[in-house]
């Protein structure tokens, strides 16, 4: 009898295991659509100190834009952005995906500087995630917006296929 104790203790404990990983699939993958969810952390891959810098060519494939003070990324604009870019990039098998962080002028300027990167971060953790290789992301240094744009232009990332 002890021993059909002991499976029915297992069983239960496999069970609520079970259930725990599949509540945590169920927020990351769209349960929580349209609130903001930081994406899962992807495999990070630093570009080499040794690389010169990529400079944008063209326009912007996309804008994402960020909530103030903020670098997470909403579920329903990560899962826009992926798809977009994929689409691109199957265009143009050699192409880089080039990632720019934007800030505006006002406040401190390491912490603006901190920011643009973490929300760059943030959309390149969001297409690896969905399936870009890493080695073909590339992070530009975070950049300053000037002139007469709106604040919302300073909250940005745009992402170029080069």
């Amino acid at each position: 009898m002890a021993a059909n104790d002991d499976d029915e203790s297992t069983a239960v404990i496999v069970g609520v295991l079970a259930g725990i990983m599949l509540a945590v699939v169920a927020v990351v993958y769209g349960a929580g659509a349209g609130k903001a969810v930081k994406p899962a952390a992807a495999p990070v891959v630093a570009q080499r100190v040794d690389e010169p810098e990529v400079a944008p060519v063209g326009e912007a494939l996309v804008k994402v834009f960020f909530a103030v003070d903020s670098a997470t990324l909403a579920v329903v604009d990560s899962e826009g952005v992926v798809v977009k870019t994929i689409e691109v990039l199957k265009l143009q098998p050699k192409a880089i995906v080039l990632l720019s962080g934007f800030h505006d002028p006002s406040g401190d300027a390491a912490h603006n500087a901190a920011l643009a990167r973490a929300r760059a971060e943030a959309v390149r953790d969001a297409l690896v995630a969905g399936g870009v290789e890493p080695q073909r992301v590339k992070l530009r240094k975070p950049e300053s917006t000037v002139g007469s744009g709106s604040p919302e232009e300073g909250r940005r990332v745009e992402i170029r296929v080069q």
